[in-house]
């Protein structure tokens, strides 16, 4: 009897022990919804938001967005700014480490943002650092790489010598293009300095696993500065392109964040939960590039009559349910050192007389009705969003000009590669979410040096000069002048037709925690957590 006793005594006891420790041993796991799988994670390559998303969970830049879009310090713990706001010095934390346990020091981003600016990397972001003192010269080759106006004061102390003054730049900072990565790893493993195993990151995560178009795997970096408050164990990213099959999953329960859904699955998924769907108005456009170097789309009257004949409010309303709003110009409103965009000279027109303007205008062109024949393909990446506005605007136009209309999709990663690399089209979808609140970001699209994300390579030298104006001009008033100039200037000769103000869509499950809507659509993994 004594033996049963203390037998009985000691099976409670490890019980208790054991229900009391699982709480502390269970691994916190956040399962998360991507839209897309990653051309890439090396930084100097990425140029969405799906790559943005992974790469700032592996690497920490100067300055970071927190959980509801504001710029905070990151790998820096504190800057000044000189009297005339051309040179930036920076304090690296004294603990900022990279995930191997060495130091994050000055020179590991002064070699990578050399790296980014190196015509033979061939960054297609590379002008996002163009206000660094010599970053264009160099990236055109015409300078050499050493003379980037970046200079180590001591491992910790970081000087950045700018070109002229520019009021984002703590916010260009935080970019993925300006993150650093490790010289050791890079020189060691070359191009292959992205993969698990090899990737040393100074972020609050590291690459533990990439299964192509399946998952990729990240856990806690145990060596980051902040490594105490970053409550997650592990993040695991699903390249989910096909939404209706990610709102399956995440209705089941297998994901517990999802970034984009079908917006006819607005009002369903609200009356389930409205508060698990976040809308949120962005600093972003949702636009059609036309081809400016292929007939008929190198003539003006045709875009203007193809853009006139868009019927954005039918879009806003009846494609996608009110979550975005018609616009008439490339800056979206809400930008506070810019004010009221440069629109397109018919946006105040009602939507007939757009019409019958944009009828006149293509039989000018000699196409139409009894001139010739109007054969247009619009492309787009394959998302139901995409594809019901593209089928909308091709209704549009074989109803008001008989246009012969083909639709084409690609996935996300094919989709843009091809039009970064210059491939040749006749329409396609695009969108732009502000890198940073300025005007600026959204302009320098269309410049013609731009060769990465001027898709339709338009190309006018009027528009270059007052881009290249504005750069020169350190009045905040003046500058936003001639960059509202400009953008009239792009809305006159529309090389791209705005549709709509976009939104980010994201579904968020009860349990994430930490979780903060902002514009910007930044949402670090490091400040999520779950709560069961």
């Amino acid at each position: 009897m004594t033996l049963m006793k203390l037998n009985l005594r000691a099976a409670l006891l490890l019980g208790s022990l054991m229900l009391g420790a699982s709480p502390a041993l269970a691994e916190m796991v956040l399962h998360r919804g991507n839209s897309g799988e990653p051309q890439t994670l090396d930084q100097s390559q990425t140029s969405i938001d799906i790559e943005a998303f992974i790469v700032k969970d592996l690497y920490e830049g100067l300055t970071v967005y927190d959980a509801n879009g504001k710029i905070v310090p990151g790998a820096a713990e504190s800057w000044t700014v000189s009297d005339d706001g051309t040179v930036y010095t920076f304090k690296i934390r004294d603990n900022a480490k990279w995930s191997d346990g060495s130091p994050v020091v000055a020179e590991d981003f002064i070699f990578s943002m050399r790296r980014v600016e190196d015509p033979k990397t061939a960054a297609g972001y590379a002008n996002i650092l163009y206000p660094i003192k010599n970053a264009e010269a160099i990236n055109k080759g015409t300078v050499p790489v050493d003379q980037l106006g970046m200079k180590a004061i001591n491992d910790k102390t970081l000087e950045i010598t700018l070109e002229r003054p520019t009021p984002f730049f703590i916010e260009l900072l935080s970019h993925q293009t300006a993150l650093p990565i490790n010289k050791a790893s890079f020189e060691k493993n070359g191009a292959d300095f992205v993969k698990p195993g090899k990737l040393v990151g100074n972020g609050a995560f590291k690459l533990t696993e990439h299964v192509p178009n399946d998952h990729l795997t990240v856990v806690k970096n145990e060596n980051y500065w902040d490594a105490a408050n970053v409550k997650l164990d592990k993040v695991i990213f699903y390249p989910q392109e096909d939404q209706a099959a990610a709102v399956r999953r995440y209705e089941a329960g297998e994901l517990d964040l999802v970034y984009n859904f079908s917006t006819d699955q607005i009002d369903r998924l609200r009356k389930a939960n409205a508060k698990q769907v976040h809308v949120t108005p962005a600093f972003a456009t949702y636009y059609y590039p036309f081809d400016t170097r292929t007939e008929p789309f190198n003539d003006v009257r045709v875009r203007r009559a193809l853009s006139m004949s868009v019927d954005r409010e039918f879009l806003s309303h009846d494609i996608f349910n009110d979550s975005k709003m018609p616009i008439y110009s490339l800056v979206p409103p809400g930008l506070e050192n810019y004010g009221e965009p440069s629109k397109a000279d018919f946006a105040s027109m009602s939507q007939l007389d757009r019409e019958d303007k944009a009828v006149e205008l293509m039989k000018e062109a000699g196409y139409g009705e009894g001139g010739k024949p109007l054969n247009i393909e619009i492309r787009y990446n394959t998302n139901p969003n995409h594809q019901k506005a593209a089928t909308a605007v091709a209704d549009m136009w074989k109803k008001t000009f008989g246009a012969n209309v083909t639709l084409t999709n690609l996935d996300i990663s094919a989709h843009y590669a091809y039009l970064q690399e210059g491939g040749k089209f006749n329409v396609a979808r695009a969108g732009w979410t502000a890198d940073y609140a300025d005007a600026e970001n959204f302009l320098n699209l269309n410049v013609s040096s731009n060769k990465t994300f001027n898709y339709g390579h338009y190309e006018n030298p009027e528009f270059d000069a007052l881009m290249k104006k504005s750069y020169e001009e350190r009045d905040p008033a003046a500058r936003s002048k001639i960059l509202h100039e400009a953008e009239a200037l792009l809305m006159r000769d529309q090389p791209i037709a705005p549709l709509v103000n976009d939104a980010n869509f994201w579904l968020v499950a009860d349990k994430v925690q930490g979780w903060g809507d902002n514009g910007n659509n930044e949402h670090l993994s490091k400040y999520l957590s779950i709560k069961e």
